[in-house]
């Protein structure tokens, strides 16, 4: 798999391609970008790295599937923006799967929603031990349920591993502290053939928007693992700490 410098001129050049794409694209069906920064540039970059690897602006949001051009074509893999974002996210929920891309009804509220959720957020007290093993059972968890987790781990109440399956660029943007592994999915079968020892590990799974760590979880499921947790909406919704690099 071809690996991708962020600093090189050829990415930073697609990148600002990209960026130009995204405005054609809210330009053309009147579109605004994601109150949330952070999603707009997760996208944009997982846009950019699968236009120089792949040829196309393949959804970073899913796996890509497919060694060549007809094997991806004849896979029906999602390409920016995608069919499903048109006719059926956007109109629907407001925002496509991956975020980007928004109405300004959707991101007006998602503004005033952060906005009230900074002003009035606090911690609940700590899970107990019973509780903490209990959570830890739960196949989707959300960012907060992650974060406890996090918390009892730290004191000592229960152990997991915390997998991100990105891929090593995304993983250097921004990663939730206390990451154990990353996974890559474009490395899937590589990684896949080393863990098949640890089927009876407490595994947690995440990635930007919860669905190519779902699409793992059940694939690992099928070969056996027996605990296999998933960040159900991805990174961008965990409040707790993030690291870079």
């Amino acid at each position: 798999m071809q690996q991708i410098d962020l600093n090189s001129p050829e990415f930073q050049a697609e990148l600002e391609n990209t960026w130009k794409f995204v405005q054609k694209v809210n330009n053309q069906f009147g579109f605004v970008q994601n109150p949330d920064n952070e999603v707009n540039e997760g996208v944009a970059m997982g846009l950019a790295r699968n236009k120089l690897i792949y040829g196309k602006r393949y959804c970073p949001c899913f796996l890509v599937i497919g060694n060549t051009p007809q094997e991806r074509k004849e896979a029906d893999n999602r390409v920016c923006p995608c069919k499903p974002a048109l006719e059926k996210e956007i109109p629907q929920d407001g925002v496509c799967h991956c975020g980007i891309f928004c109405t300004p009804e959707y991101a007006k509220t998602k503004a005033r929603e952060k906005e009230l959720e900074e002003a009035v957020h606090q911690h609940s007290r700590g899970l107990t031990k019973e509780e903490a093993r209990q959570l830890l059972k739960k196949e989707q968890l959300d960012g907060d349920e992650l974060e406890a987790l996090m918390e009892a781990r730290e004191l000592g109440m229960v152990s997991f591993k915390l997998i991100d399956v990105r891929e090593h660029m995304e993983y250097q943007m921004g990663h939730i502290k206390g990451t154990d592994e990353l996974w890559p999915t474009s490395q899937f079968y590589d990684w896949m053939e080393k863990i098949q020892s640890r089927k009876d590990e407490y595994l947690i799974l995440y990635c930007h928007t919860g669905s190519r760590s779902y699409q793992v979880q059940h694939i690992l499921k099928a070969q056996g693992f027996k605990h296999i947790g998933n960040l159900t909406y991805g990174i961008i919704t965990y409040s707790g700490e993030i690291e870079r690099g």
